[in-house]
């Protein structure tokens, strides 16, 4: 299985991008750099963990580093696009290991309160700073010479961010390969009118703007794929091409209403509306885990 492809510059001004895919989770992570400096941004880290034995581990996140050692890269970010309800964040690790300050968007913290009251957590800072930064729509930041943008795409989350560094856009959960689809919308706070919106912000960036999205599921047995255009998405995907918002809306309803819950989500947000950051030992060293029950009512089973 094809698990790394390197998506090289297309020229000054443009990054090389390094997709890692985790087929535990099915996600792609990313090493997006500026070939003229050497910098490098990394995008929806994964730490992994197993559910079956509560075991955690960092190699996703190690093989990164081992790539940007390689290479001779360095770290100038640490991004995530949403808080994960498919996989823990290795952001908070990455940001120990290389000191690269951690960023997503600000509507994290929409997130951090709706899920403080999922778990029961009156303690806990619902104000983002977990985080170093919290992007803004149109904020810039710098990948070297790089410029990078952010665009506000909620729907799947409250908090859904793209991050577009020259031709490239990182766009996780809103737009799947063309020949997939797009992303659910059901999750607490999601909206799929909201989706609609986002993802036609998104196709109104240049045709040959390189798309990478955060998740394949290799419909047909195919090999992982990640990497796609404004121009095919807009050509190919079959929940757009002669879709209009209404007919959008109910396919997303229609679709979501018969889909089970990912399997880690109540493990994870726990983890990622804290920045990637582990439950804290309790007073016999070990940690935990908190997992409310029947708290996603509707959800469908297996």
């Amino acid at each position: 299985m094809r698990t790394f492809a390197l998506s090289p510059s297309t020229g000054a001004g443009t990054p090389d991008v390094a997709g890692f895919f985790d087929p535990r989770t099915f996600s792609i992570q990313y090493v997006v750099s500026d070939p003229a400096t050497k910098q490098c941004a990394i995008i929806d880290p994964v730490l992994d963990f197993d559910e079956k034995s509560g075991a955690t581990a960092t190699f996703s996140a190690d093989k990164l580093l081992a790539y940007i050692e390689q290479e001779g890269l360095s770290v100038a970010w640490v991004l995530d696009t949403h808080p994960h309800a498919d996989h823990f964040s290795a952001a908070h690790y990455l940001k120990e290991k290389t000191g690269a300050p951690t960023a997503i968007g600000q509507h994290v913290t929409k997130v951090q309160t709706l899920w403080k009251e999922i778990y029961n957590w009156p303690e806990m800072p619902t104000d983002g700073r977990q985080w170093d930064t919290l992007f803004a729509e149109g904020d810039t930041f710098q990948i070297g010479e790089l410029g990078g943008r952010v665009m506000f795409s909620p729907g799947h989350t409250l908090a859904s961010v793209t991050y577009v560094i020259g031709d490239s856009a990182f766009v996780h959960d809103t737009l799947f390969q063309p020949d997939f689809g797009t992303a659910r919308a059901d999750f607490p706070g999601g909206d799929a009118k909201a989706l609609w919106h986002s993802i036609q912000q998104i196709l109104t960036l240049p045709d040959d703007t390189r798309l990478f999205t955060g998740h394949d599921y290799m419909p047909d047995g195919r090999e992982p794929q990640w990497q796609s255009s404004v121009a095919e998405q807009r050509a190919h995907n079959p929940h757009l091409v002669g879709k209009s918002q209404n007919d959008y809306v109910a396919l997303r309803h229609q679709r979501d209403s018969e889909l089970p819950m990912p399997k880690l989500i109540l493990h994870a947000l726990q983890v990622n509306t804290r920045g990637g950051r582990l439950p804290e030992p309790e007073t016999n060293g070990k940690r935990y885990l908190k997992i409310p029950l029947d708290a996603l009512a509707g959800a469908a089973w297996d």
